[in-house]
């Protein structure tokens, strides 16, 4: 069962702000996203991606930084966002396996957090695929192979980013 986690409209504010500064970085450094997304989804996904990080810390109680490039994103973990429902958690070869990679579903501060595997166990030949025929292969791990550590899960129902 997700956690469902609701961004407030500051923290709506703070993230979108963190994913286009990281969008402006990638245009003036002349990079393109790593993994081959277009250029038409750059802001999209810059954007949704900080917000299921920030949904992320907010869940765990962890203070987000905002990301370094580089660095993990919420404390020694990573997100990995998408706006299905029924998405995967994708796990790319260079990824650390000795880091959880946490799935984040969901679209305009209302997500779902699914759960979280280590890179080392996601890197299962059962996962590996290329499920939109692009030629980018990566480990896609479905929901239902997720964990969930109980003792993680913090019921935190005050604006924690908030002043």
């Amino acid at each position: 069962m997700p956690i469902l986690i609701e961004l407030t409209p500051a923290e709506i504010q703070m993230a979108a702000l963190v994913g286009t500064q990281r969008t402006v970085q990638c245009i003036q450094n002349g990079s393109k996203h790593r993994y081959g997304a277009k250029d038409t989804n750059a802001w999209q996904m810059s954007i949704e991606g900080a917000m299921g990080e920030c949904a992320l810390a907010k869940h765990l109680g962890i203070f987000w930084s905002k990301g370094t490039p580089g660095a993990t994103d919420v404390g020694p973990h990573d997100v990995r966002q998408t706006h299905y429902a029924n998405g995967q958690l994708i796990v790319h070869p260079t990824d650390d396996n000795n880091r959880r990679f946490y799935l984040v579903t969901g679209l305009l501060g209302k997500y779902a957090i699914h759960g979280y595997m280590y890179g080392k166990d996601a890197k299962q030949q059962k996962y590996w695929a290329d499920p939109q025929n692009t030629g980018r292969w990566a480990y896609f791990v479905p929901q239902s192979d997720l964990i969930w550590n109980n003792n993680e899960r913090i019921k935190n129902d005050d604006n924690w980013l908030d002043d």
